[in-house]
């Protein structure tokens, strides 16, 4: 497994923003390259909820009767990344694409 700094960390590392502002659908090439860049951010934030959800449960079991005062932060937490950080998938973001110009455009008026 390689390091976080070594060198084929950093060839592994994605080079474009995970988004398809700006990406030509017809070069399949970079419309990969951020289809895999959307999926690999979906897939961080949901094992970021895992891992909090984790540390949750051991310190409900840790904490016992004070489970409600001590480990609130963690529930917290935990909710707001369950409201945000859900797996969706890029094909709504494929088929309803807007041009950032087109938008610009509807939204003056």
């Amino acid at each position: 497994m390689p390091t976080p700094e070594s060198e084929m960390f950093k060839a592994q590392k994605p080079k474009v923003p995970p988004t398809f502002d700006g990406v030509d659908y017809d070069d399949s090439k970079a419309f990969k390259a951020a289809q895999d860049a959307i999926t690999r951010e979906q897939w961080v934030g949901a094992m970021m909820m895992r891992i909090v959800e984790q540390e949750m449960g051991k310190c409900y079991v840790r904490e016992g009767v004070n489970h409600l005062e001590k480990c609130g932060h963690l529930r917290e937490r935990y909710l707001q990344l369950l409201k945000d950080r859900k797996v969706k998938g890029t094909l709504f973001l494929q088929q309803n694409f807007i041009e950032r110009k087109e938008k610009e455009m509807n939204d003056a008026r």
